[in-house]
């Protein structure tokens, strides 16, 4: 009687012969799987940001810009078609000089450091020229122009006035550069958008004092960063 053999070397066999009926894995699959993973997650990546943060094109930038709509629509002038964002820009450029130039000769009074006096002088001198720019511009243009400061501003103008020594200093720097950071947003949006030539050349001109503005202000060592929420008033 021939013997039975064990159970064990059975199956060890059958396991050896499944082993080779499998085919190898091919690496030209394992290449296309890693080819498919690479572009899938860059698409991701591309992806999340514009999810997370929004669109960055033109529109966008309009809808974080605040402005006001006059409800006056388009008009033709000789320098070209004049918007309501046209029309809100020069304003803007009026009232900015309607409060920073009174700040800046406080500054010039009050400050206890060369920095912040002369940060003073900077925004007297800007602004005294913005401020005439802005009036031939709107003259040209028939649109009215803001004879005082608005209810904030003039709250600002108040701070500013009941402030002395170094608070005076802190409160200065930060008022007026948190100001200026929110009109050199508008400013670059004018630049940007507008289809009239006398605007453009005042936006052009605005940005130029503007940076100067907010490069003084920040050489005052008193700014505090960052002003959120800042570019949200109105």
């Amino acid at each position: 009687m021939r013997p039975v053999r064990p159970l064990r070397s059975v199956r060890s066999l059958r396991s050896v012969g499944s082993l080779q009926a499998r085919r190898p894995v091919s690496w030209r699959s394992l290449g296309t799987g890693l080819v498919v993973f690479s572009l899938a997650a860059t698409l991701l990546a591309l992806v999340v940001p514009v999810y997370l943060f929004g669109s960055a094109g033109p529109a966008a930038a309009g809808a974080r810009t605040a402005w006001t709509d006059d409800g006056e629509g388009t008009r033709q002038t000789p320098s070209g078609p004049l918007t309501a964002l046209d029309r809100d820009f020069v304003r803007r450029v009026r009232l900015a000089g309607l409060w920073e130039k009174p700040a800046g000769k406080l500054a010039q009074e009050r400050g206890t450091t060369d920095a912040v006096r002369m940060a003073g002088d900077h925004l007297v001198d800007g602004h005294t020229e913005l401020d005439q720019r802005s009036v031939d511009t709107a003259r040209s243009l028939d649109v009215s122009l803001p004879e005082r400061p608005s209810a904030e501003q003039q709250g600002w103008l108040e701070q500013l006035q009941d402030s002395r020594g170094a608070t005076f200093d802190r409160v200065f720097a930060n008022l007026v550069r948190a100001a200026h950071g929110k009109v050199f947003g508008l400013v670059a949006l004018v630049r940007d958008r507008t289809a009239n030539a006398t605007v453009r050349a005042l936006a052009t001109r605005a940005n130029t004092v503007v940076l100067d503005h907010i490069t003084v202000l920040e050489n005052t060592g008193l700014v505090d960063f960052p002003h959120t929420g800042d570019n949200e008033k109105k």
